[in-house]
């Protein structure tokens, strides 16, 4: 056999392209409100409780309530995603990426939604019936870390918060935490207790309740300034989306660019925290 045989080896390529890790699109959309809105700036008003007047004579004067009224206010941002394909590159590829941009582009914009809405959920609302006035998450709905990652007890102290503030529990509940957080969970309950089963069935996937929480696992949690991981439990009317433009791909050619191939995607959205008591900041140490 000629040694000169390896000349003539060949190497083979992949028809498709294969798209790395990443979170494909928004996990926290279907857990919040979405409301659809027009102009640069969207105000949601709001009605407060009212308490009733006990009568105590006839014939007397009938009562006036002060029912109170408050307004949150969303300012909209505009999201956009590019890219451009070369009809040379066409002729040097042996696969079409446009299909695969658009992707690419979708899930671009779903994690931008997500990146708003915990941001919203802990940063300060815009409330007033102008917007000016800044209101931050109040410290009574902050649980601190002790030290420790997410434990039952942290869970226990949440619901407690939400129950406390009379949140509506047929309103679904929802806790947004890392993947560590699950695994704290399961690291610290011991495989006697009665709650082992339940955060082994979470963790593996088999369930997502617990303690009243639906779990939503994302990587784009934030840390505090001393490293622990925010974690956000809510109650899905505790959030809200203003959508003012659905995301929207266009797929054409540019002339300005030598006819080159556009993947376009855009979306116009903004987020606000509705009602700081049916939402609670868990800090967990990581």
């Amino acid at each position: 056999m000629s040694t000169q045989i390896t000349t003539a080896f060949v190497n083979q390529f992949s028809a498709n392209v294969q798209m790395l890790s990443q979170q494909m699109g928004s996990l926290l959309r279907n857990a919040v409100d979405i409301e659809s809105v027009n102009g640069e700036k969207a105000f949601f008003d709001q009605v407060g409780s009212a308490a009733a007047v006990k009568r105590t004579s006839r014939h007397g004067d009938t009562p006036l309530i002060e029912t109170p009224h408050t307004r949150r206010m969303v300012t909209m941002s505009d999201y956009e995603y590019a890219d451009l394909i070369d009809d040379q590159d066409r002729v040097r590829l042996l696969i079409d990426p446009t299909s695969t941009y658009g992707r690419a582009a979708a899930a671009a914009m779903g994690r931008a939604m997500d990146d708003e809405i915990i941001a919203a959920a802990l940063g300060t609302s815009l409330t007033g019936k102008d917007g000016s006035t800044s209101t931050a998450l109040p410290a009574g709905q902050k649980i601190a870390h002790g030290s420790a990652g997410l434990t039952i007890a942290k869970l226990v102290s949440a619901k407690e918060l939400l129950d406390a503030a009379s949140v509506d529990p047929s309103i679904p509940r929802h806790i947004i935490v890392s993947p560590k957080q699950v695994s704290d969970l399961l690291n610290n309950t011991t495989v006697t207790s009665s709650d082992f089963n339940t955060v082994k069935a979470l963790a593996q996937g088999e369930i997502n309740t617990f303690v009243g929480f639906n779990f939503i696992v994302s990587n784009r949690l934030t840390t505090d300034a001393n490293g622990n991981r925010q974690v956000i439990a809510f109650a899905s009317d505790g959030l809200k989306v203003a959508m003012g433009k659905e995301p929207s791909a266009k797929i054409d050619e540019r002339a300005d660019k030598s006819y080159a191939t556009q993947v376009y995607y855009c979306q116009t959205m903004g987020a606000t925290r509705m009602e700081e008591a049916k939402v609670c900041e868990l800090a967990c140490t990581e």
